[in-house]
């Protein structure tokens, strides 16, 4: 049981970060990440309230994230 609150803790920030570098813009990245969980969901693999609020902190935290690394500009040297 704790393998699943580690994993909810950690892979949604990092796929919102995955798809986010990926696509190129943030929003999809979330909106991608969030089609998944949605589908864990309903497929029954997340089966506690906690675990969605976990998800969604996940989430959130990973956006925020993303929009950070999308302020940081390499130097032209």
């Amino acid at each position: 049981m704790a393998l699943k609150y580690l994993s909810a803790l950690l892979l949604p920030g990092l796929l919102v970060l995955f798809f986010t570098r990926v696509s190129y813009n943030r929003v999809i990245g979330l909106v991608l990440t969030v089609g998944l969980i949605a589908a864990s969901v309903y497929k029954g693999y997340t089966n506690s309230f906690a675990l969605i609020v976990i998800d969604a902190f996940s989430l959130t935290v990973g956006f925020w994230y993303a929009q950070k690394l999308k302020q940081i500009k390499p130097s032209a040297e």
